[in-house]
């Protein structure tokens, strides 16, 4: 009777691998095909997307293959294993075949990821090295219309009385500091423009260093990026290869022997 039970028990137990295993592995590829849509093989960075998804997914249908084994090896040990007429009718076959094929594919992708990450990295310096240049430009534009528009005022206060001055001092319009550069340029009127070209040279200076900063933080951002994904993608790629052909390969030469 106990001997009975144990035998439906380990039935059902090798009915339940199998069935969870292709369960599993049918649906990571389906999983696979429709995250990958739409296709563009010659796209370089949909080829970074479909490899990412390839590795984060990748250990899923390696369980699923393991699970479906997992399954015959329960019937092999109840002696319920149909007679094989041919090695392409034995499912065993087709799991070491698919497993062997993701194996090889995941060799692919290893050198093909570090290639691309390569050359998206080259891309983003690219695109950062060009956001610095607008900057630059945009800001240096900004900073001649600001300095005009200061020079026209200098002009205005410089035709200003002294007691007009004062009247803006005491109303805190201009700053006693302010109000005494007002003086000296009226007195001399050649002082201006330097003083002006110190003012553009000191604050060029600081949006150049701000934009310098700024620049060489988002290179650096892309670079540690690139070597990340480089490092997760690569090294988690080369692990599944592994253990993909060790199952696919292994299994198809013990395969093979019976």
């Amino acid at each position: 009777m106990r001997s009975t039970q144990a035998s439906n028990l380990s039935v059902l137990v090798s009915r339940t691998l199998k069935t969870v295993g292709i369960v599993i592995i049918l649906a990571t590829l389906l999983d696979l095909v429709i995250a990958a849509m739409p296709y563009n093989f010659g796209d370089r960075q949909w080829q970074i997307g479909f490899t990412t998804q390839m590795v984060d997914r990748g250990i899923v249908p390696l369980v699923g293959i393991v699970l479906f084994i997992t399954g015959f090896w329960v019937d092999s040990n109840l002696g319920n294993l149909p007679e094989r007429k041919s090695l392409f009718t034995d499912p065993r076959f087709w799991a070491f075949a698919l497993a062997s094929l993701l194996g090889l594919m995941y060799v692919v992708l290893f050198p093909l990821h570090l290639m691309n990450i390569g050359w998206s990295n080259e891309q983003a310096i690219a695109q950062i090295n060009q956001r610095a240049e607008q900057a630059q430009t945009e800001l240096g534009n900004q900073l001649n219309t600001e300095i005009s528009s200061q020079r026209q005022q200098i002009n205005q206060l410089i035709s200003a009385t002294d007691e007009q001055l004062k009247q803006l001092e005491d109303g805190g319009q201009l700053s006693r500091e302010q109000g005494q550069l007002i003086r000296d340029f009226k007195a001399d009127p050649k002082k201006v423009d330097p003083f002006l070209q110190q003012r553009e040279k000191e604050t060029r200076d600081q949006l150049q260093t701000r934009i310098g900063t700024e620049k060489l933080q988002a290179e650096k951002t892309a670079q540690t990026e690139a070597l990340k994904s480089g490092l997760r993608i690569g090294i988690s790629s080369l692990l599944l290869a592994a253990g993909f052909i060790v199952v696919g390969w292994s299994g198809l030469r013990n395969l093979g022997q019976m």
